[in-house]
């Protein structure tokens, strides 16, 4: 007889198949602007500026552009809302995070040689949290024709009931380790006489399944950059960043379904409600460099150009996978509720290729009064790959398939008044989906303002960021999906001394 109260704790397992799929690459191959409050109220719009710790995350030449040594700490809050609608039901969740997410130094040396035309050099040493994963959404709803049990037999189908029957948990990998959750969970069953190692639902109801689905996220992906750069004539600014960068990211979903309201559902008999429970915990290192050049072609304007190189991840995974059970007459226990395994997997460290990005800058300085800037970036996301390639061809292939080609476009101004600044932004990205919808394109609306004391300088910011999610809970089998409507309301404030 099979058994169905399974509470495990085994330590850990390490798993020989990967359980990746294109939503993991998509979280590290997506841009989320950050940096000090200057930076973040211009709307990111600095690649032919410079003069900002964190421009020269857009382009490296903008540390020559200082003129004296300079530190800067920002401090950030985040705020985020989700709004989300599952057939019709509208829930709300949100989340706030304070962060110190930048911190930098810059120091510049002049060349004292008249007759050289190498006037200065600069080095500067900058980390920044480039994407906070501190975020929670929660969806709920009734869906009409679709159960959490299609998920279960899409991975069974085609594994013998052999192969589930006689192996421990750990031991099968991730596709079996669903079915093998499904089986032993009473959810789904092989098909009467099939000889194909077909499955099907046990569940009694027909439709009208109500869902609910609770995911909170944590941790960050971080970017610490040694940059070097120089001048010629002041005219032309030459830079080079190497990155290098640090992920951990934590993943807890938590999905219920319960089968009360369905049409010829056996309320004394079989699964009556079940809650399955996965938590994924990403943790890895990464590098990545970047190239960038400034030239003034006048005194007043100046152009920019930039590259950013793939980021290299090399990544581990584990994953913690808990499903209880509400049947009244499954097993010998007797019991209403049943765990199935409470093991965590290990998976062997796999490496992650981010796209390369490429941005040209313009911008105009009106003397001491202000300045207004433009920047327009591409990133093929398509060219997003798990590696070794052997072992994600499928991946691969379907990154490139459903993957877009993307641009960004930022624009920001400031003005100043005697020892204040006055300042304005607005980025815009594309979707990085083909569909437009799984992540839609990306609003984000800035303002803040400074004030200079000579020996350091104070600046705030505020930014709006909006865009619309469309993501299933599951990648395979129930993949209905939520709308989403993500805002992140963000304030930093930045301390700014001259060294």
């Amino acid at each position: 007889m099979k058994k169905l109260f399974f509470l495990f704790i085994l330590g850990i397992a390490v798993q020989t198949i990967q359980a990746q799929d294109i939503s993991d690459a998509m979280r590290y191959a997506l841009d989320n602007q950050t940096g000090t409050a200057r930076f973040r109220a211009m709307g990111g719009a600095f690649g032919a500026l410079g003069g900002d710790l964190s421009a020269i995350n857009i382009n490296p030449a903008g540390s020559a552009v200082f003129s004296t040594n300079q530190a800067t700490l920002t401090l950030s809050s985040f705020n985020i809302k989700n709004n989300s609608n599952y057939f019709n039901t509208k829930t709300t969740d949100s989340n706030s995070t304070l962060d110190l997410n930048q911190a930098g130094a810059v120091w510049v040396f002049e060349n004292y040689d008249m007759k050289s035309d190498w006037k200065k050099f600069s080095f500067a040493l900058n980390y920044e949290n480039t994407n906070i994963f501190d975020n929670s959404t929660f969806s709920a709803g009734i869906n009409p024709t679709n159960s959490v049990a299609n998920y279960f037999t899409s991975y069974a189908n085609g594994i013998s009931l052999n192969t589930i029957n006689n192996n421990y948990f750990e031991d099968l990998s991730y596709r079996g380790q669903q079915a093998y959750l499904g089986y032993q969970g009473y959810i789904i069953g092989p098909v009467a006489g099939s000889t194909t190692n077909q499955y099907e639902t046990n569940l009694s109801g027909n439709g009208n399944f109500y869902q609910e689905n609770s995911t909170v996220s944590s941790g960050y992906n971080g970017k610490l950059s040694f940059n070097l750069a120089t001048s010629y004539k002041d005219k032309f600014y030459f830079g080079l960043n190497l990155n290098s960068h640090f992920n951990d990211f934590t993943r807890k979903t938590s999905f219920y379904e319960d089968y009360l309201d369905s049409p010829g559902h056996n309320t004394s008999s079989g699964v009556q409600a079940l809650r399955f429970e996965n938590e994924l915990h990403t943790y890895g290192t990464g590098f990545s460099f970047q190239l960038g050049a400034i030239a003034k072609v006048t005194k007043e304007f100046r152009l920019g150009l930039a590259y950013e190189s793939p980021t290299w991840y090399n990544l581990t995974d584990e994953l913690l996978q808990t499903l209880n059970v509400s049947c009244p007459d499954c097993g010998t226990n007797g019991n209403s509720f049943y765990a199935d395994p409470n093991i965590k997997m290990i998976y062997p460290a796999y490496s992650l290729q981010t796209p390369g990005k490429y941005t040209g800058s313009l911008a105009y300085v009106f003397g001491k009064k202000g300045l207004l800037s433009f920047d327009y970036a591409l990133k093929d996301y398509g060219n997003t790959k798990f590696k070794p390639k052997n072992n994600y061809q499928i991946e691969n292939a379907d990154m490139a398939n459903t993957f877009a080609l993307a641009t960004e476009f930022r624009i920001g101004g400031e003005y100043r008044i005697n020892q204040w600044s006055l300042r304005g932004g607005y980025r815009f990205e594309q979707s990085p989906y083909n569909n437009k919808q799984t992540i839609g394109d990306l609003n984000s609306y800035s303002t803040g303002l400074g004030y200079d004391f000579d020996d350091f300088k104070i600046d705030l910011s505020y930014t709006l960021s909006k865009r619309n999610l469309q993501q299933a809970f599951f990648s395979q089998g129930l993949v209905d999906a939520p709308l989403v409507n993500y805002r992140n309301d963000s304030v930093s404030l930045t301390v700014i001394f001259q060294l």
